[in-house]
C-alpha cells in the first residue's frame, strides 16, 4: 500500500490517478474510471469526479493507494 498525501480535501478521483502516474493523462484516468477499472474503498467507482478524502483507499492496476491529508506547515 502506498500512502498518498493530498494538500487539501477533497480531490477528484481522476486527479489522484494522474498525479500518482498510474495513467498517462487526465483523459486516460477518466476512461479507466468510466470503464469500471478503479476501486474506491473496495467497490467499483465509475464517477470520474468523485471527491476523495483522507482515509479513502483507491485501487487500480495492481496498486493500492491510501489517501492522507498532508500537513499544512
Amino acid at each position: 500500500m502506498i500512502d498518498v498525501e493530498i494538500p487539501k480535501e477533497p480531490v477528484e478521483l481522476y486527479k489522484v490517478l494522474k498525479f500518482e502516474n498510474l495513467v498517462a493523462s487526465g483523459g486516460e484516468a477518466k476512461l479507466v474510471i468510466s470503464e469500471g477499472l478503479v476501486l474506491l474503498n473496495g467497490e467499483i467507482e465509475t464517477r470520474k469526479r468523485k471527491k476523495i478524502v483522507s482515509g479513502d483507499v483507491v485501487e487500480f492496476a495492481g496498486e493500492t493507494l491510501h489517501i492522507k491529508l498532508g500537513s499544512t506547515t
